[in-house]
């Protein structure tokens, strides 16, 4: 199993390339990044935490683990106007987290596992795990949601615990 990348690699700030289409490699690498996903543990992982800039996601948010949603080219068509506050980490900045404010509701479309186009509404932590997963594919991580002065002192203790 590969390891994450570790911050601040700077593949983590480019955005990962379009899947043209679902292959026995897009499907290796969602099996593997379901493994590392899972032995964090985690609730979601995106195909550029591994170095594979390839929009690919893949999210489980269910209680009893097994319910895998496998992403590629997750894009959100609405966002619920209500926001949820959660608190978010990443293996990718070991050791910290933060509490980010994101919409409690959204619909994606995305290709699934059988190549089709779906549309799927995710709520509660579903909701930010897809939310956050798509950020890593735009180059973004949790801690830009942030103010300056709290994502400054979020970098400052992961270095201090790094």
């Amino acid at each position: 199993m590969r390891a994450v990348l570790r911050w601040p690699d700077a593949r983590l700030r480019r955005a990962a390339e379009p899947v043209a289409g679902i292959t026995d490699a897009v499907r290796a690498l969602w099996d593997e990044m379901i493994a590392v996903m899972e032995a964090m543990p985690g609730v979601g992982l995106a195909a550029v935490q591994l170095g594979e800039m390839q929009a690919l996601a893949v999210v489980d948010a269910s209680e009893a683990r097994g319910q895998v949603v496998r992403m590629a080219n997750p894009e959100i068509l609405h966002a619920s106007a209500q926001l949820r506050e959660h608190e978010e980490a990443s293996p990718c900045l070991p050791g910290v987290s933060a509490v980010i404010a994101r919409p409690r509701a959204v619909t994606v479309r995305y290709l699934n596992a059988a190549g089709a186009v779906e549309e799927r509404d995710f709520v509660g932590l579903w909701a930010t795990s897809v939310q956050h997963q798509i950020d890593h594919l735009k180059g973004r991580m949790f801690f830009d949601r942030l103010s300056r002065v709290k994502r400054d002192m979020l970098l400052r203790r992961a270095r201090k615990s790094g």
